[in-house]
């Protein structure tokens, strides 16, 4: 009879590898910038031919229509969770914009900045990325094209997907959202936003499409922030012009919900249908 072994509950698992196997994860690390948490849970994942279709998201999107910005986890933490994602840092301050592993914070003053693994988020969605189709958008004119674009990518209107784009935008124009002041829901502190307008920037879209019963978690359809090569622009996305770009799309059959147990959290009245202002503060009304 073959004895199982007993895997602990927590999601650490104390293992003991050779030196050389240490050394190798060491220089993937530092080529990459990747944690060991992201490299050893890739490795594992090819292994065990588990697919990494999985979102991981912290907190939810009624909390901050309601005004619950206060940060719960950290960027390093996030960074454990996927290599690809979009957030928002403690009290609004910035757009966060996670790509192949690094997390940038786009600011209300037009800066863009890689914050150290303790600054803390609270509401964040991430995902290990991996396309299952590919193709190229040859030419797109507006927001809403896009959007009608992406469609013929998804398989299913009831699971969610995360999405790449790469390319040069003949135009891009994105808003970043300004720290709230104490007291503001996410309506009043999205109407004073800044707004910023490039054009002939290369740079990548990167967000999700979510279904509309969703909608008192995340934000019912799609939600893109962009950043640009050079990581000197980048902001939730309002409207595009560009020819020929290069997307991937991945299906995500599984979440996982982090909930904050911050006092703010618990006393929220979460019960509300939050689409209203989700869609003004998102600009898409």
């Amino acid at each position: 009879m073959i004895k199982k072994s007993k895997i602990p509950s927590s999601n650490k698992v104390n293992v003991n590898i050779s030196s050389s196997l240490l050394a190798a994860v060491q220089h993937r690390c530092e080529q990459t910038g990747d944690t060991v948490d992201h490299v050893v849970q890739e490795a594992l994942a090819k292994l065990l031919g588990v697919e990494h279709h999985t979102l991981f998201q912290v907190s939810t999107s009624t909390a901050l229509v309601q005004g619950v910005y206060q940060g719960c986890v950290t960027v390093g933490q996030i960074k454990t969770h996927g290599d690809f994602g979009l957030g928002t840092f403690d009290s609004l301050n910035g757009e966060g914009l996670m790509l192949d592993g690094y997390v940038w914070q786009a600011l209300g003053d037009g800066k863009v900045v890689e914050p150290p693994d303790c600054t803390i988020a609270p509401f964040w969605v991430s995902a290990e990325f991996e396309a299952d189709r590919s193709g190229v958008l040859s030419s797109v004119v507006s927001w809403a094209d896009l959007c009608g674009q992406i469609d013929a990518y998804r398989q299913s209107g009831n699971l969610f997907t995360a999405i790449r784009i790469d390319g040069v935008f003949d135009e891009i124009h994105y808003r970043v959202a300004c720290k709230a002041a104490a007291g503001e829901d996410l309506v009043m502190a999205t109407s004073h936003q800044a707004e910023f307008s490039f054009s002939t920037c290369s740079g990548t879209l990167m967000g999700f499409w979510s279904p509309v019963y969703a909608r008192t978690f995340n934000i019912p359809g799609y939600h893109m922030h962009f950043l640009s090569n050079d990581r000197q622009h980048g902001g939730h996305v309002l409207d595009i012009k560009a020819k020929d770009l290069k997307i991937q799309v991945m299906d995500a059959n599984n979440i996982v919900m982090a909930l904050p147990e911050t006092p703010q959290f618990l006393s929220a009245d979460l019960s509300i249908d939050p689409t209203k202002a989700l869609s003004k503060a998102e600009g898409t009304q």
